[in-house]
């Protein structure tokens, strides 16, 4: 058997209690040591803790509703002017080389969390899709989401 090493995993795999209700309405009450980005008066944007890649950015809207045919034009106006800003921030962070950005909308098209929407922003780089997915199963990450949140967070200054 391989073995990848992960130790800031313990954390979430220690816990007794998972956290219960809405992720994004969670964490909209608390920002504080937390991998929230930035929260503006309709959204708020934050690390995706089980990331495709490194800097996988989650922007939800404040008010809890699961259709984008719920939303009000405010609410999704707000929400592509945070991808904007959060595009520009990972421009100077993590500089990938394209971005996948999108909706899954329901169990079917892939969402894991169905009940509150949210708009996924996924950096991309040549050659990262490598051998580790297709022959081992796994994704490699690179960069812990503390030291990520921190340097989002400082380049947002």
């Amino acid at each position: 058997m391989d073995r990848l090493w992960a130790p800031w995993r313990i954390d979430y795999v220690s816990k007794k209690k998972k956290e219960k209700g809405c992720v994004f309405c969670n964490a909209k009450k608390n920002t504080a040591g937390d991998y929230v980005i930035f929260k503006t008066r309709q959204s708020i944007c934050l690390l995706n803790i089980y990331p495709y890649n490194n800097g996988h950015i989650l922007i939800a809207p404040l008010r809890h509703f699961g259709d984008i045919s719920e939303a009000l034009d405010k609410e999704i106006l707000d929400m592509f002017k945070c991808a904007k800003r959060v595009k520009v921030l990972l421009e100077k962070t993590l500089k990938p080389q394209g971005y996948n950005i999108g909706f899954n909308l329901k169990r079917a098209a892939g969402a894991g969390i169905t009940g509150h929407l949210h708009l996924h922003i996924v950096p991309r780089w040549v050659g990262d899709t490598n051998f580790m997915p297709v022959v081992a199963n796994h994704k490699i990450i690179s960069q812990s989401l503390e030291e990520l949140a921190k340097l989002l967070k400082n380049a947002d200054k």
